[in-house]
């Protein structure tokens, strides 16, 4: 239903009254035992067709990867401790962390999603044997693990502790994924990876 919200009181002014939309979701039959979910969602967005608040309710459904994109560019990435002297620089920097903080979503997204995936699929094999060889303290095998134990050992090198039933958050994988770069870097320069001149 439509909603008129009446704004508060000021002394020196009056506000405009502000119409939206209000969206009841409810669910008919939760698991048992489970609290049915309920959500009362406000938009601007036309709610006339089914079809339009069920585009609502899809958009709701993924705020909280939202949520955790923007904790990722704001706690892992730092940006709001970046300090430059003029705004282009700032742009620019964000602009490179935005995409840090999508690979790092894409990487835990699809290893829950795809966890049988080969893990070369994001990952060259400098950078998984370098890694497996840190966290398994072995060689590497012949053949690459799953992307589902590879983002698992590259978290485990920023905190995650494995465990067969939870599964890394993005944190301890931007904080993995650093290590996991210099250890590619060191394979490919002076370990079993280094071109002999």
């Amino acid at each position: 239903m439509q909603v008129a919200f009446r704004p508060p009181p000021r002394p020196d002014r009056i506000l405009p009254q502000v119409t939206l939309n209000v969206v009841l979701v409810d669910e008919p039959n939760p698991p048992e035992g489970q609290k049915p979910i309920q959500w009362i969602l406000v938009t601007t967005l036309p709610i006339d067709t089914h079809d339009q608040v069920r585009l609502i309710v899809k958009y709701y459904k993924v705020r909280w990867q939202i949520e955790v994109y923007f904790r990722t560019l704001k706690s892992g990435c730092r940006i709001e401790s970046r300090y430059f002297e003029k705004i282009t620089p700032l742009l620019n920097s964000i602009a490179l962390y935005a995409i840090g903080a999508w690979k790092i979503l894409y990487l835990c997204r699809l290893s829950k999603e795809c966890p049988d995936l080969d893990c070369e699929i994001a990952f060259d094999p400098s950078e998984w044997k370098a890694v497996y060889m840190v966290v398994h303290r072995e060689a590497p095998p012949a053949t690459p693990p799953t992307l589902n134990e590879m983002i698992k050992m590259i978290a485990s090198l920023g905190g995650y502790v494995i465990r067969a039933k939870t599964e890394p958050g993005t944190q301890t994988l931007w904080l993995g994924l650093q290590r996991a770069h210099d250890l590619s870097i060191a394979w490919n320069s002076f370990g079993p990876g280094a071109v002999q001149t």
